[in-house]
């Protein structure tokens, strides 16, 4: 718990801790040290004074006890010490403290000679500016130009009012658990002994040897677990706390309630007024004040015991899947720690066996033996190099979940309604994300103690030479990993790419690449072969499809991929198709317009197929002589091009001249409508497979009713014309939402 109170900053225990918007806490002090202010007056310098100034005495002696752990020697160091005396002190500087100038490298325009210190934790700290020489005091009212403070953590910037640094809210909560874990780290410290000692009672432990788990004194440290040798690598620790001490894990006993003696907290604007109420907008306990007269009165407010317990709830919750995840993660280590000394004595044997068959060869033999040798020792250590980064890995994971459940667990136990609820929101995210990372399989080991190698030592003298392991377990190949930046959809095609993971030893022959049908149903094979990238054409517009990829050898078939979810395009674009018009249709235009050699009616096809959905299209008229009557519709694949749309069963059309207009299917002439079409109309074609109908519009106007129902199977765009018209194709249009009404005569 200790790292989740200390300082991003000087890396100490919190002292005076605030909380900044970001919902990250740092102390008081170093939250003046790392505060970026420009005051008016600065504005008329020379640019060198902003970086090269002076620099301002250091601090004496006489400094105080208040200077920050974060100020460095120097002016910084000087200048932080002073703000923080002041602070202790309580004085009426504190104010001009908060609003002092402090300037970053950016502010400046001369970073590269601004001088700065480096906190602990690897915080830059920049130091305080000082007046240029003579110029006068800034008046105690004179507010800065801008001021902000930048967080540690999270690198966001927040701007500070008026008020200064004392405009964020105190975390009292947080204090009060300081407070209690230094003092139970003393009463611990001061309890712990020595277990070597012969002196009665023995002395204090001074340090604890985290590999030999002993308490030592200094003198029995010095004498019985020197820094060399076997224990030069051993890590000596600060005694642990005690079980039962306040802070130190146990009941925590040592705190103060609310009513136990604690001053109740006020109201940070209205200093006689307590917290009473919990605003849900703004997140942060107010007063009955507040809501009358301040900035909260139209917010949603709820009580505050209410939102304490809920959020309470909220955090409980979410600590025990955390709790449970750390069980899961402790008896994973004590697997891990038996899957090393099962590699370890496996190893040994493997190293013995193939010794034994080794001496028995001839000399030829010694000289593959080492080489053998090599590889059983390679395969070892990248065993153990695994397992132990995966033991590191969730050793980790394990101490910072550990830690924040025993800081959690501290705040549970606090009886401060707002306090708890300044910090609840960001203790509860922060909760649910540590219960995400121990995402499924993190808790399986990633090797096994078992070592594939066989060596067969019946080969004949002349065979020697070529000795090598035999994998006699084959396996099935791992999960293909999908490369998503290699995805992609364009208009109802999708394309996949895949490929194996790094260190994959095992053989692959083939993939599997399965595709459901777009609309949440089974999946089916799509692609069988070597390839790692495929490309899958005619699919459904304004669909979503799911695609998953699976690797197989002589051994079988591995585990499937993660499961990509790709969208189609909404609206179609396509052309006219030149492999399948008839050899007469002439195309131009990038293929968007068509015109045609024959007198005779010829057939060409748009590249797009429907099957579900629903999908428009129009085609300008730019040349029309003559009167013909060309044709617009649908068709199958295998229509016949050289006769007119709609004369046979593979195609249903409306057929136009300059006067009125037919339906025609199977050569079956249906609902003649007045209306035709000239230079420069434009002709709708609306698809409406939802609804399994076809309807045609004339310059934006419904042509008749509904041309065909019933209508099932897979379309295409079609048209038939003759050389006395030409049309252009539109497509990617969006779907009429009402029909136009024709315009009346005018009487």
């Amino acid at each position: 718990m200790e790292e989740e109170l200390k300082c991003p900053v000087c890396g100490s225990l919190f002292r005076e801790p605030i909380i900044l918007p970001c919902s990250h806490n740092v102390c008081l002090p170093c939250a003046r040290t790392i505060a970026v202010q420009t005051p008016e007056s600065e504005q008329h310098l020379p640019p060198l004074l902003h970086s090269r100034g002076p620099a301002p005495p250091a601090a004496g002696p006489g400094a105080g006890p208040g200077a920050g752990p974060g100020a460095g020697p120097g002016a910084a160091a000087g200048s932080a010490a002073c703000l923080d005396s002041e602070s202790a002190a309580g004085g009426g500087g504190g104010d001009h403290a908060d609003k002092l100038s402090l300037h970053s490298e950016t502010d400046s325009g001369y970073g590269s000679y601004t001088p700065s210190l480096k906190s602990p934790n690897g915080v830059r700290v920049l130091p305080l500016v000082p007046a240029p020489p003579g110029a006068a005091a800034a008046p105690r009212g004179a507010g800065p130009a801008s001021s902000s403070l930048t967080c540690p953590q999270c690198h966001r910037s927040a701007s500070l009012d008026q008020r200064g640094l004392r405009g964020f809210q105190r975390n009292r909560l947080l204090e009060a658990i300081v407070q209690r874990y230094q003092q139970g780290r003393a009463a611990a410290a001061a309890a712990a002994k020595c277990q070597l000692c012969d002196r009665s009672p023995p002395e204090p432990a001074a340090v604890l040897c985290e590999q030999c788990e002993v308490l030592y004194c200094a003198a029995c440290q010095l004498r019985c677990h020197p820094a060399r040798g076997p224990f030069a690598k051993h890590r000596l620790a600060p005694p642990p706390a005690h079980p039962g001490a306040p802070g130190g894990g146990g009941d925590g006993g040592g705190g103060k309630g609310a009513g136990g003696g604690r001053k109740l907290p006020t109201c940070a604007e209205h200093d006689l007024e307590n917290y009473s109420m919990y605003c849900v907008s703004c997140r942060s306990p107010v007063c009955y004040q507040c809501l009358e007269e301040g900035k909260h009165n139209k917010h949603d407010v709820k009580a505050l015991g209410a939102m304490w317990k809920q959020h309470k709830a909220q955090l409980s919750q979410a600590l025990n899947g955390v709790s449970d995840k750390a069980k899961e993660a402790k008896e994973f280590l004590v697997q891990l720690k038996n899957l090393l000394q099962q590699i370890q004595e496996n190893g040994l044997d493997y190293e013995a066996c193939l010794v034994a068959q080794c001496d028995a060869l001839v000399d030829a033999l010694t000289r593959q033996k080492a080489k053998l040798l090599t590889k059983v020792t390679k395969e070892r250590e990248h065993k153990l190099k695994v397992v132990w980064d995966q033991i590191n890995h969730c050793t980790l994971k394990l101490r910072q979940s550990t830690g924040l459940m025993e800081y959690c667990l501290e705040v549970i136990k606090e009886n401060d309604p707002s306090g708890f609820l300044q910090i609840s929101d960001a203790l509860i995210k922060r909760v649910q994300v540590s219960q995400e990372q121990w995402v499924k399989g993190a808790l399986e080991p990633k090797v096994s103690a078992e070592f594939d190698l066989t060596l067969d030592s019946e080969p004949l003298l002349q065979s020697i030479h070529q000795l090598d392991f035999i994998q006699m377990k084959c396996r099935v190949p791992p999960v293909p990993l999908l490369q998503l930046e290699k995805c992609c959809t364009r208009n109802n095609s999708v394309t996949l790419a895949w490929r194996m993971p790094p260190l994959s030893h095992n053989p692959v022959e083939g993939y599997i690449l399965e595709l459901d049908d777009g609309d949440g149903g089974q999946f089916r094979e799509v692609y069988v072969g070597k390839e790692t990238l495929c490309t899958i054409d005619g699919l459904h517009f304004n669909s979503t499809y799911n695609a998953r990829v699976k690797a197989f050898n002589s051994s079988g078939v591995g585990p499937y991929s993660k499961t990509v979810i790709l969208q189609t395009s909404d609206v179609a674009w396509f052309t006219f198709d030149p492999s399948s018009a008839h050899r007469d249709i002439v195309l131009s235009n990038d293929n968007q317009t068509a015109t045609c050699n024959s007198y005779d009616d010829r057939v060409v096809l748009g590249t797009a197929a429907f099957s579900k959905g629903v999908h428009y299209w129009e085609l300008h008229v730019d040349r029309y002589d003559n009167h013909p009557d060309p044709a617009f519709g649908i068709a199958r694949i295998n229509v016949v091009k050289d006769m007119m749309l709609g004369k046979d069963d593979k195609a249903w059309a409306m057929y136009v001249d300059n006067n009125r207009s037919w339906f025609m299917h199977c050569n079956s002439h249906t609902n003649r409508t007045e209306g035709g079409v000239s230079k420069g109309a434009t002709v709708g074609v609306l698809l409406d497979l939802n609804k399994h109908n076809l309807t045609f519009y004339i310059n934006g106007q419904q042509q008749g009713p509904p041309a065909f129902e019933n209508i099932e199977g897979v379309f295409m765009p079609a048209l038939s014309l003759n050389r006395n018209v030409q049309v252009t194709l539109h497509t990617g249009l969006e779907v009429p939402q009402s029909v136009k009404q024709p315009k009346l005569p005018n009487n």
